[in-house]
């Protein structure tokens, strides 16, 4: 049989026929694998979105529990010091009643004796029908419970049994109820545009009145999810709403992906959920990846081997843009929670970073980690006779100059303003090796700027002693310590409170 000669024309045909099939086939693999990247990037952030809203709600969740966990030990060390109290009249009973409030910060501080006679700062009243937890003949431990004052709004009450005498009546219990709305603001430290947060009921009810999202607003979340999600979601989604369980839901309105993640707060009958907008993340890094698939579409066209590296190139840029886009939420994360533990007026550490600090060293004082801390207490004399007599803005220059007195001084020491005109120093390491020195430094200072009508600061201070239990010891002996201190300094011509008041 004769062979059929190869022709030139069969070669270049047989070349173009494999080009175009080799094009066809780069191109419809390129295009499978950029669905594949587009899929996986979806995937990605995704995930980065979930793991970010599980870390929001369970720090804002733990911050709620740390704020009732205070309270409960606050309630029981005032009613100790009450106890303690030569409390012979009402007048009395409400004047200590007054002092724990403002020596504690508790919020609507009462104490009920065994006929329901519920004991405030400034008035007496029948306490049966306005608070829950006294329809129980007996309290058996801690209750919360959330209650409504009046019109919509809504507190959280803390109650303990107590078994103390006073005045000649029995006493069964005492409480505290905090508004939800100090709550959210607590708890608003690092909140952004695409990041919102709410409180609810096990019912779905928004207690917080906060807006999760401009969709979902502040509505009942299970009525203005349903429909949005499969009924089996919907239905396993309000179980774990009604069971205190925590989860994520991912559903879609009018065209927008929304995630949200819920974290039930520890005996309260709460959920606090947090929603972050995936599409934000999403289109921004969508915007990049089109970009770059249609530069990479020209350049299959001329060169496999160009094509290929593109496809390299551009996969390092998508994991380059996902790492930088989680660097940012981590920044502007803690660039928020810095914004919430500084006092705006000062620039220190205001009172949501002294809770913070207080809750970590008590952890350590239980279990005997530390040895070296000393507690400075602040306070500023004749604040208010410069509000009166000069005003609010040279009262606020008087809070500046004092706290720029008390870090100079204290330039080892981690200062905190805990209230309008109270600061505390925290002393540890070198700033507790050389605190005599500096304290003896402070004083002479502040006698000195008594004679030249400058600023006027009484301090207290006090050592971790091996019986302490809780910061709030060294604070009480501080504190005592401070206003000691107070009345020598009024002696030297210094003002205080009951000067001006005078």
């Amino acid at each position: 049989m004769k062979k059929r000669r190869i022709t030139e024309k069969a070669v270049a045909i047989t070349a173009a026929i494999g080009s175009v099939l080799i094009m066809v086939m780069l191109i419809a693999n390129t295009y499978w694998a950029s669905k594949q990247a587009i899929s996986s990037r979806n995937q990605a952030v995704s995930a980065v979105s979930a793991f970010y809203l599980e870390s929001m709600a369970d720090r804002r969740s733990k911050t709620i529990t740390n704020l009732i966990s205070n309270n409960f030990d606050y309630m029981e060390k005032a009613v100790r010091v009450i106890d303690d109290e030569k409390v012979e009249s009402q007048e009395d009973l409400r004047a200590a009643i007054g002092r724990m409030k403002s020596l504690l910060s508790l919020n609507r501080f009462a104490l009920v004796d065994e006929d329901d006679i519920v004991y405030t700062q400034y008035t007496t009243y029948t306490g049966g029908g306005r608070h829950p937890f006294l329809a129980k003949k007996k309290l058996d431990g801690k209750m919360i419970s959330t209650v409504f004052r009046y019109g919509s709004s809504k507190d959280l009450c803390l109650a303990i049994p107590i078994d103390i005498k006073i005045m000649g009546k029995q006493f069964k219990a005492c409480f505290v109820q905090i508004d939800i709305n100090d709550i959210v603001e607590l708890l608003a430290f690092d909140d952004q545009e695409s990041t919102h947060f709410a409180l609810y009921s096990g019912n779905g009810g928004n207690l917080s009145e906060t807006e999760l999202g401009q969709l979902i607003g502040t509505q009942n979340i299970f009525d203005a999810t349903y429909g949005n999600v499969s009924e089996e979601k919907w239905s396993a989604f309000r179980d774990d709403f009604a069971n205190a369980n925590k989860g994520t839901l991912t559903f879609t309105i009018n065209g927008i992906v929304d995630t949200i993640c819920y974290e039930p707060v520890p005996d309260t009958g709460w959920e606090l959920v947090v929603m972050i907008r995936e599409s934000v993340i999403q289109d921004q890094i969508h915007e990049i990846s089109e970009k770059s698939l249609i530069a990479n579409r020209k350049q299959i066209i001329f060169m496999l081997v160009m094509a290929t590296l593109f496809s390299a190139v551009l996969f390092y840029m998508i994991r380059r843009v996902a790492r930088e886009k989680l660097e940012e939420e981590k920044e502007h994360s803690e660039a928020f929670k810095s914004m919430a533990n500084t006092d705006s007026m000062t620039g220190v550490r205001n009172k949501h970073a002294y809770m913070e600090t207080e809750s970590g060293l008590n952890s350590r004082i239980r279990e005997g980690s530390i040895d070296k801390l000393a507690l400075v207490a602040c306070d500023i004399n004749g604040l208010k006779y410069i509000n009166d007599t000069k005003g609010h803005a040279a009262g606020d220059q008087l809070i500046k100059d004092a706290s720029s007195l008390i870090c100079d001084i204290f330039s080892h020491g981690s200062v905190y303003r805990t209230g309008g005109d109270e600061f505390v120093v925290l002393l540890t390491g070198k700033g507790y090796d050389t605190r005599e020195e500096v304290i003896a430094a402070f004083n002479r200072q502040i006698e000195e700027n008594i004679k030249k009508n400058e600023v006027v600061v009484s301090i207290g201070y006090s050592t971790l002693l091996p019986d302490d239990e809780q910061l709030h010891d060294l604070f009480e002996r501080a504190d005592h310590m401070m206003y000691e201190r107070k009345k020598e300094l009024k002696s030297m011509g210094a003002r205080t409170r009951e000067f001006d008041e005078a």
